[in-house]
């Protein structure tokens, strides 16, 4: 095995095993700081070793040996007399745990990561470290502060844990449903960050966390597989990221969806997310009533399902809003809303409903972006250059911005 496959194997082992050597690691040691380090310094002793000593047959279960070892170093090096240091007193020529039994480490280490006790924005971070294997300069570049404010923000985290005995397990029954719902939207931020990255100095599409958003989703499918809100935003997220190779110009701008090549999508994603849509579908038919994640997941088959815009079904589209809504009274799913309506019962319409979400979506850039294109259609070509205006200087994407700079200037 060359270098070249080395390094890949290597890759290929972070992305599959971090999750279950540090979850195995913090159920051992309870001690996310020593988990975290030990496992990182596992990864490293694989890129030294690996190279002559060649990949082994199981590359998880070496890695969580290695990760043991350190671990039981660090902790023997550090003199620590206390429970951890008990539990530490184990031979190395322990077999390593099969890897099976570390699935549910990793579930129990998600709900820790996202335990609500933890502000969202923390718990976003600290999963992106401690279930992803992020570094702490992607953290801090994903989410634009500097890599020192992050690396303070993740260490409070963990000592928050520790402090108030957050418990390294599973929610009770009664308790799970919304414990999953927060580790949903969490997933779900990541992976609108990198849909749509918010800042102006960074990538204006972040693949590397659409991609570990998805990948923890599936993760937390096959260990939930028949929680229907978990299937839901998988089939939403993989139905938006099918969109991806056509979401932005050669040029450097956002193409809007009624400008896209369709044939660039990815057709292998929208046939997966369609079937996950297909189940959940069959499930409500069956009385089991969809959550907001498989309604979203619905309105994007019926785009995705549309070979041309004009094919767009948007009746239905509007259905599944009507439905949502009732779920989420949100403004901006009110905003989406609007949209499909300017479909079926023109512009004129559609600006009224938009107009009365104002006073709470003032500032926010897609609000002025979509009463920008409604007036183009109504012919108000003032009114909707000043509303562009508004909404350039509102976005932080520089795709986007780049877009409704060309939409405003065509207005001349």
């Amino acid at each position: 095995m060359n270098s070249i496959d080395v390094r890949e194997a290597i890759t290929q082992a972070h992305h599959e095993e971090w999750a279950r050597v540090v979850a195995s690691l913090t159920r051992r040691f309870g001690d996310l700081d020593i988990a975290e380090e030990a496992a990182a310094e596992a990864f490293a002793t694989a890129v030294q070793r690996w190279p002559a000593d060649g990949v082994p047959p199981n590359p998880g279960a070496w890695l969580t040996t290695t990760a043991n070892r350190q671990a039981i170093d660090r902790i023997r090096r550090e003199n620590k007399r206390d429970d951890k240091h008990r539990k530490a007193q184990m031979s190395y020529d322990d077999p390593p745990e099969p890897l099976g039994a570390i699935d549910d480490d990793r579930l129990r280490l998600i709900f820790t990561c996202c335990h609500p006790a933890l502000a969202m924005e923390t718990r976003v971070a600290l999963t992106l470290r401690m279930v992803a294997g992020l570094t702490m300069p992607e953290i801090a570049r994903a989410f634009l502060v500097a890599e020192s404010a992050m690396g303070q923000r993740i260490t409070r985290a963990k000592a928050k844990i520790k402090a108030a005995r957050i418990p390294y397990r599973m929610p009770s029954a009664e308790d799970l449903p919304a414990r999953v719902s927060g580790v949903l939207a969490v997933l779900f931020l990541v992976f609108n960050e990198g849909y749509l990255a918010t800042g102006p100095d960074t990538a204006p599409v972040r693949h590397e966390l659409t991609a570990e958003a998805i990948r923890l989703t599936r993760l937390i499918r096959l260990l939930l597989p028949d929680d229907g809100e978990v299937a839901g935003l998988l089939a939403l997220m993989l139905l938006i990221e099918a969109r991806r190779p056509a979401r932005v110009s050669a040029g450097g701008e956002l193409v809007a969806l009624d400008e896209q090549d369709r044939g660039a999508w990815d057709a292998k994603l929208i046939a997966e997310g369609h079937r996950l849509v297909r189940e959940r579908l069959a499930a409500a038919a069956a009385g089991v009533a969809p959550g907001r994640y498989q309604i979203l997941a619905a309105i994007n088959a019926v785009h995705t399902s549309a070979r041309d815009m004009r094919d767009t079904d948007w009746s239905q589209v509007l259905a599944l809003y009507d439905q949502l809504i009732r779920l989420d009274a949100s403004p901006i799913i009110a905003l989406n809303r609007a949209i499909a309506v300017a479909e079926l019962d023109g512009p004129e319409v559609a600006l009224a409903a938009v107009d009365r979400l104002e006073p709470r979506l003032a500032g926010y850039h897609a609000y002025h972006a979509t009463r920008a294109d409604l007036l183009r259609r109504l012919g108000r070509s003032q009114d909707s250059r000043a509303a562009y205006d508004k909404a350039i200087d509102l976005a932080g994407n520089t795709a986007e911005t780049a877009s409704l700079i060309r939409r405003r200037d065509q207005l001349r």
